[in-house]
């Protein structure tokens, strides 16, 4: 690893391709390297008992879904600021990119998984 550093990533947890895609990336991308965990923002919106602490033991990324930015409003509003943002929808458009389906993966969909895994890998390192 070249960085030494552990990080949260933070996914969208919203019912938009673009959710989906970050929620994939961040599970695979978990899997993959021994820097980082992953954060449930749903558990994290509904106060749940361990995510009080783990939200506040490692910088977070945030891997926004689209504009609405979400995953940094629901963390500021548990009083927590966020190391470092990252919007799936951005990223995507910037490579002429877009998923389509909020619930399944298609070839699209594995290729934006692919591209945003290379965005968060290059943001962390």
């Amino acid at each position: 690893m070249a960085n030494e550093k552990k990080y949260a990533l933070a996914p969208c947890s919203g019912m938009s391709p673009y959710g989906l895609i970050t929620r994939v990336a961040s599970v695979d991308i978990v899997k993959e390297r021994d820097d980082l965990i992953s954060i449930c923002m749903g558990a994290t919106s509904a106060d749940r008992e361990g995510f009080k602490q783990l939200i506040r033991k490692y910088p977070i990324i945030a891997v926004n879904g689209c504009e609405g930015s979400c995953v940094d409003k629901i963390l500021e509003q548990k009083g927590v600021k966020v190391a470092k943002i990252i919007n799936a929808q951005e990223e995507l458009n910037s490579e002429n990119m877009k998923p389509t389906d909020p619930v399944r993966l298609d070839e699209n969909g594995e290729k934006c998984v692919l591209v945003m895994k290379k965005k968060i890998n290059e943001l962390i390192d």
